[in-house]
């Protein structure tokens, strides 16, 4: 496929309302909110597992494997179910997902298509996995080397490798293929979250969608993708034991709290609760929580001010992204509320996740434009002077 091996990056752009988008999507949300099934929390099973900032909870660091439906056992050939299996064990996915892309794209190998067996398709690709092998092709060649080689011919670049020990490295053997698959869905973020994991192997959301049904189909029950964003909705200390989101003062500590509380809630676009939020709905939310009003779209907080230079902010105040939109007000189109330790808590977007906790300095994300601090704002102080 043309878009297997280019870098995923996240996207950011439609994250947040704007003003004219406020009306119509606070009828979405409430409409959308009846039948909203919000993510629980306390279902959730964190690992031992170093994600965003390096938050950490205690736990296993596999992913979940779920029992194999009777579809699965039926249409999945016996050897592509065990290695699914075995590798998902021991990369810690879930073996479905594996299975699922196996099936999307090559039906387990089964497909009569160019580039399963032999050779490679129109873009380079090859294998039940389809891995760009072919220098210069669309799909580029991330498997390294030859789609065939001697073990001891592997570059040291590339995905490809030698899962079962016979000596060889063959893009055409699942053996081999779905290990290296498995490999690539790590380095892409599988550990942090799936879905944009499995964007980054085909660039495209209705593919994420196919892959993610199959897995469905193939689980006997509920299966969790990974751990870490169940350990940034959940985690409340960081790396070194100590917590997270201390806030240097009693109306701060207020607001980052209520917005921690609202983790794995879903984000919804014009959202402002209490089924989920959009980025500048949840932060306004969780100053109204302590009742003070400010500005609700993004744009806008970010002229409220007050502005705090990069290296001084803190819990509570807020980060906003460098993303901007023709047809939009100017200002940045995205905002988090740092929490510390380089971490934010944020709804992100409709594909991105639930409401989590994640680092805000990070590359693939969209650069930081800076950082707000409200509760200096005269409007806010007047407003909690008139609280008492």
């Amino acid at each position: 496929m043309i878009s297997l091996f280019t870098t995923a990056v996240p996207d950011d752009r439609g994250s947040c309302a704007t003003r004219l988008a406020i009306g119509v999507g606070l009828f979405i949300a409430g409409v959308v909110g009846l039948a909203m099934i919000v993510i629980p929390t306390a279902s959730m099973s964190p690992g031992i597992l170093n994600v965003a900032g390096g938050l950490r909870c205690t736990g296993e660091t596999a992913a979940d494997q779920a029992e194999s439906s009777g579809y699965a056992e039926d249409s999945i050939p016996a050897n592509y179910l065990e290695i699914y299996r075995e590798v998902g064990e021991e990369k810690g996915l879930p073996w479905n997902v594996l299975a699922g892309i196996g099936q999307v794209e090559s039906k387990h190998g089964r497909w009569e298509g160019p580039g399963i067996t032999e050779g490679h398709n129109d873009w380079g690709a090859a294998g039940p996995m389809q891995f760009g092998s072919l220098d210069g092709s669309a799909a580029g060649n991330s498997w390294g080397g030859e789609p065939v080689m001697d073990a001891d011919d592997r570059p040291d670049e590339g995905y490809g490798q030698d899962g079962n020990g016979d000596g060889v490295v063959s893009v055409y053997d699942p053996a081999d293929a779905i290990p290296a698959a498995a490999d690539y869905l790590i380095a892409h973020g599988a550990k942090e979250d799936m879905r944009q994991a499995v964007f980054g192997y085909n660039h495209a959301w209705w593919y994420v969608d196919d892959v993610m049904g199959w897995a469905e189909t193939y689980a006997d029950g509920d299966f969790d993708t990974s751990g870490s964003i169940e350990t940034a909705v959940n985690c409340e200390v960081n790396e070194d034991g100590i917590p997270v989101g201390r806030a240097p003062n009693e109306a701060a500590q207020a607001v980052v709290d209520w917005a921690m509380d609202q983790r794995g809630k879903p984000y919804i676009w014009g959202g402002v609760g209490p089924t989920g939020y959009d980025c500048s709905g949840l932060l306004y939310k969780a100053y109204e929580s302590i009742g003070v009003s400010i500005p609700r779209v993004s744009q806008d907080q970010w002229n409220f001010g007050p502005r705090v230079p990069a290296g001084e902010e803190q819990p509570g105040d807020f980060v906003f992204f460098d993303v901007q939109r023709p047809g939009e007000p100017p200002g940045p189109g995205h905002v988090a509320m740092v929490i510390g330790d380089g971490l934010m808590v944020e709804a992100w977007c409709t594909n991105c996740g639930p409401i989590a906790t994640r680092e805000y300095d990070d590359p693939s994300r969209a650069d930081v434009l800076g950082f707000t601090r409200p509760l200096e704002h005269p409007d806010v102080q007047a407003q909690l002077e008139t609280r008492g």
